[in-house]
């Protein structure tokens, strides 16, 4: 599949910084990318992908980034969603503060609440403004949940097949740079909305 001649307009993607890219990858620039500004991150993201096995038995689940008034840059985190089989709103809150990655967009996130103790490190692989906005992140383990890769949308209803086609595109070409990620971009799902 042809994918990325189908998209049109800047596009970001790299494979997370767990991954080992050959030198000359970034060298052709395979891989471009260029973190988000915090301005494109803000607001509700719809979670329409991942990988995370909660996600299975919950639906309708968001993600609302907050820019934290004293310090623009650090990011107030909450995650919504429902299980399947009832209709009680569950959150989720955190903060995330960038990291020193070289690459940027990568976050450490530390819960709030009776999840203080649970801490975590994001980084975001790719975002557009096709199809109203997406963005792809990446999630290490914590203490609670595995590994894995999440897909958002900014605009109620998802992705287009097309863009949702060039985004598994470009997590195979992050595969074909290392078979251990091929796990996470074989094992994304599609979360279950009431659109």
């Amino acid at each position: 599949m042809a994918g990325s001649e189908r998209i049109e307009g800047v596009v970001n993607f790299r494979p997370p910084s767990t991954v080992n890219i050959h030198k000359a990858d970034t060298e052709t620039h395979k891989f471009h990318f260029q973190p988000p500004p915090v301005s494109f991150m803000q607001g509700i993201w719809y979670v329409t992908h991942s990988t995370l096995p909660m996600w299975k038995t919950n639906r309708n689940v968001t993600i609302t980034y907050t820019p934290l008034e004293n310090d623009m840059q650090v990011l107030d985190d909450l995650v919504e969603y429902q299980p399947l089989t009832s209709d009680k709103h569950k959150t989720v809150k955190g903060v995330d503060t960038p990291t020193a990655d070289p690459a940027g967009g990568a976050y450490s996130w530390r819960g709030r609440g009776w999840l203080r103790i649970a801490s975590s490190h994001w980084e975001v692989l790719g975002y557009g403004d096709q199809d109203g906005g997406w963005m792809v992140t990446y999630f290490n383990k914590t203490l609670f949940t595995p590994a894995g890769i999440d897909i958002y949308a900014r605009r109620k209803g998802g992705l287009s097949e097309e863009m949702l086609g060039w985004i598994k595109d470009q997590l195979r070409a992050v595969k074909a740079e290392d078979p251990k990620f091929a796990g996470l971009a074989d094992g994304v799902f599609a979360i279950h909305h009431n659109w």
